[in-house]
């Protein structure tokens, strides 16, 4: 069982109203901070979710979480007729329909607001689903992940990439101190919002990994469940299926 994260702000509004309100407030600055916080390794580990979509050539994708569209965009690679972005935040998906435009990518990508917990499409829908940094912010995970499930078509993937704490004590050491002091830091001195990216660290520190998300997605009832540890662990990608 994860820990309980301290809400975004001491506020009576639900998690899910404050993650909206927060990744509302930081959209315009989240691209470049991401860079920073991540040393640019991000980019890297999308690349790695692009090309196991990829392999299985979908043709349409459904990217929840997206944010300003980077992994959406990305899968554009994958050849796929249809990519659908959704996002809670109508300020990340506009700073999202911008690169779009400018990509001259708005033929087979779309962004869409909605809720990861009731998505508005119809059951097996989508060859693949892809969610990057973003199941932890779900404010219930095990009903995101059914809503996944239920949308997905049988034999179609769903890969995570999510933050996930290194397992060798050297690495998780390392972890703790920049996610605890360095990575607030960073955003108290960038960002509008002074106590986004403390959520976000923490967040990200107590979120369930590993064995534990992997039980989790069985539980669910998704099949052929693989989790990859990417650099030192710092980051994992999961990749399902459904019966």
């Amino acid at each position: 069982m994860a820990e309980k994260v301290k809400p975004y702000k001491d506020s009576d509004a639900s998690k899910k109203e404050q993650v909206t309100e927060m990744f509302d407030t930081i959209s315009n600055e989240y691209d470049g901070l991401n860079r920073v916080i991540s040393f640019g390794i991000d980019v890297k580990w999308r690349n790695k979710v692009v090309k196991i979509v990829g392999n299985k050539q979908p043709e349409n994708i459904l990217d929840i979480a997206t944010g300003t569209g980077d992994l959406a965009i990305n899968l554009a690679a994958t050849n796929a007729k249809e990519i659908i972005g959704l996002d809670i935040s109508n300020g990340m998906l506009e700073v999202g329909r911008k690169k779009i435009t400018s990509k001259k990518l708005e033929n087979i990508i779309s962004m869409v607001i909605g809720d990861s917990e009731n998505l508005p499409f119809e059951d097996n829908t989508f060859d693949a689903i892809t969610v990057a940094f973003g199941v932890r912010n779900f404010e219930n995970l095990e009903k995101g992940l059914s809503e996944i499930l239920r949308v997905l078509k049988p034999n179609g993937i769903f890969v995570i990439l999510e933050t996930s704490v290194p397992t060798n004590p050297i690495y998780k050491f390392g972890y703790k101190i920049y996610s605890k002091f360095i990575l607030p830091t960073i955003g108290k001195l960038f960002s509008k919002d002074k106590i986004a990216y403390n959520y976000l660290s923490e967040s990200a520190s107590v979120f369930p990994y590993g064995e534990e998300l992997n039980n989790i997605l069985r539980k669910i009832g998704f099949i052929n469940v693989e989790d990859k540890p990417q650099t030192m662990g710092v980051a994992t990608i999961y990749t399902a299926s459904k019966a």
